[in-house]
């Protein structure tokens, strides 16, 4: 089956563009959103696919966080630096997508962290069975 393009997933989704930025105009709240659009172009002009992007991240933030602020909270735990003052107001600054993308990128760096730090289960069992047996001298050369 081929890739949908932004527009084909548009019309499935939203039926058209403007229903589309209408979606995503309702993330536009003070909970969520950085008011960095230009005024003189605002949504309206942006791609179908930056749309679409924006819209899905906005409705995964808003149900698992609920806000930027929740957001940034997890980010700092997960960087296990939540009393770091300076380091919140870094983040503070950045917009919604650039901040999902950071949480996903510091949850999967710990995940492969602990996976690495824990030794693997099977190879611990083998080793702790077996007897250990002194190394053999190597050969004398002639």
């Amino acid at each position: 089956m081929a890739k949908k393009s932004p527009l084909q997933l548009v019309k499935e989704q939203f039926g058209d563009k403007a229903k589309l930025v209408e979606a995503v105009k309702g993330f536009t709240t003070e909970d969520l959103w950085l008011g960095r659009t230009s005024a003189d172009k605002g949504l309206d002009l942006v791609s179908n696919a930056k749309l679409l992007r924006l819209h899905a991240i906005f409705t995964e933030v808003k149900k698992t966080f609920g806000s930027r602020t929740k957001l940034v909270d997890a980010i700092l735990g997960e960087e296990k630096r939540v009393k770091d003052g300076g380091y919140r107001s870094h983040f503070e600054k950045f917009p919604v997508p650039r901040l999902f993308d950071l949480y996903k990128s510091a949850v999967k760096r710990n995940k492969d962290a602990a996976k690495k730090a824990a030794p693997p289960v099977k190879a611990a069992v083998k080793t702790a069975g077996k007897s250990a047996k002194p190394a053999a001298k190597p050969a004398a050369k002639k």
